[in-house]
């Protein structure tokens, strides 16, 4: 069965993310997956004893934002799961694309105040993932 693998983080922009996703796993009769990274480098410098704590609080959240991503899609009729993972955005998600044999990855738009950019992910992340997995990468 083909694979959609859907980055979402959450919040308002996640959710068009998440709906088009669906819609594209509808239209090709695929299996949907949504993927959240928890990525807590950022605290290392700050808070280095509480980062592993800080950590598993993320991926907790990340998880209950995935169940309620797949509860969507499943009532749109499209069979969907969900993983969490730790770390590096990019290193994780081609690793998940890789897993799971990906022929799609959806990453959402960037939010207006994000410090990544839509030149960013269209220009050099998305080509990145692409040599990387082999998977086409949808900005939305």
């Amino acid at each position: 069965m083909d694979v959609i693998l859907c980055a979402t983080r959450g919040g308002e922009a996640s959710v068009h993310t998440q709906e088009r996703a669906i819609e594209l796993a509808k239209e090709r009769n695929a299996k949907l997956v949504f993927i959240f990274v928890a990525d807590v480098r950022f605290l290392e410098g700050f808070t280095a004893p509480r980062v592993p704590a800080m950590e598993g609080e993320m991926e907790r959240l990340g998880e209950f934002l995935l169940l309620v991503a797949k509860e969507r899609a499943e009532k749109a009729g499209v069979e969907a799961d969900y993983i969490v993972r730790s770390g590096d955005f990019k290193t994780a998600l081609v690793e998940a694309a890789k897993e799971l044999n990906a022929s799609l990855i959806v990453l959402g738009h960037p939010a207006d105040n994000s410090l990544t950019t839509i030149e960013y992910l269209e220009n050099k992340l998305a080509p990145a993932i692409e040599e990387e997995t082999g998977s086409k990468v949808l900005v939305v």
